[in-house]
């Protein structure tokens, strides 16, 4: 496997993030286990549904055609998710990012409205 470059390993500690927050959330009654980022960009405690998507959406980071040119996915001309998988991972941005923010992650404005 190749080596990810600095925008693909920040979109998926990102995402890694979102999912973690957005799976403690709504899944506080499943059990979750550890699942490792690639390249060492962390472990995320995620339980079997989350852990499923977050395979899906980072082999879609990775295999992204547009590395040099990248906008945010939500303002991206190729749509690589499926159908079912943008409203998922809609549904995650939404509700991790107003918790994340109103715990004091400022930073994620940006993200959230950009």
């Amino acid at each position: 496997m190749e080596t990810l470059t600095k925008h693909q390993k920040k979109d998926i500690r990102l995402i890694g993030k979102f999912v973690e927050v957005y799976c403690a959330g709504k899944h506080a009654e499943v059990e979750r286990s550890p699942f490792q980022l690639p390249e060492d960009l962390g472990v995320r405690r995620i339980c079997p549904e989350c852990a499923a998507f977050m395979e899906y959406a980072v082999s879609k980071r990775i295999k992204c055609p547009l590395e040099e040119e990248k906008p945010s996915c939500k303002h991206c001309r190729i749509h690589c998710y499926g159908r079912r998988q943008r409203d998922k991972v809609r549904e995650i941005m939404a509700y991790s990012g107003r918790r994340l923010m109103l715990r004091g992650r400022l930073d994620y404005i940006w993200h959230f409205f950009f």
